[in-house]
């Protein structure tokens, strides 16, 4: 059954950790040299692929014994909490990284783009092993692929229509500490779960 605070709090947890990362400057990027609707639809179309394979390796982690699970998913977020430091250490390097355009502003070429950017870009991401973790704490697939799906897809539509005002707003540094801060919460309370039993 469908649950909406499971869904709130990954979308909470997947939004911040996702706004400081360069894909959303990818499709800041690319939705300033193309129509925002076609790159859009590339980027939305991987997030889903993504999010699936996070949802199915978080789905089989619940197989395992609840302790040994929680305390495999409060150190998973420990580490994720720990990278996101390290990125608000380096302070955005990197940022200037040329990304291809499609000859042919079709949508298919436009779309398509959008869609290898981000399926390369993202396989692997702190966000993606993120999805996996909350898939295998709240043992509710639906409701985690949905709340992960739609923060990564607002986090898109913010880095395609307006990142760049967002970011002159709201220090990156600023946004990454807090989404690692939320990270240690989760493996504080994961890891308390696993001990406790």
């Amino acid at each position: 059954m469908f649950s909406f605070s499971v869904a709130a709090v990954v979308f909470g947890v997947v939004f911040l950790a996702e706004l400081p990362d360069k894909t959303a400057l990818a499709g800041l990027v690319l939705g300033t040299r193309f129509r925002a609707s076609y790159v859009f639809a590339g980027v939305a179309a991987a997030f889903v692929i993504h999010v699936a394979l996070a949802v199915a390796a978080g789905s089989v982690l619940t197989l395992l014994p609840q302790r040994p699970l929680r305390a495999v998913v409060g150190l998973l977020f420990l580490a994720g909490a720990l990278l996101l430091l390290r990125e608000a250490r380096k302070g955005g390097e990197g940022e200037d990284e040329e990304i291809e355009e499609p000859a042919d502003p079709s949508f298919w070429r436009v779309a398509g783009s959008g869609f290898t950017l981000i399926l390369v870009a993202e396989f692997g991401d702190i966000t993606q092993i993120m999805t996996a973790n909350l898939a295998a704490r709240y043992d509710d697939p639906l409701s985690v692929a949905v709340g992960a799906v739609l923060a990564l897809w607002a986090v898109a539509g913010l880095g395609i229509l307006g990142g760049r005002a967002l970011m002159k707003r709201v220090p990156l540094r600023l946004i990454t500490r807090v989404a690692a801060a939320v990270m240690l919460l989760l493996a504080a309370f994961s890891l308390y779960e696993a001990i406790t039993g």
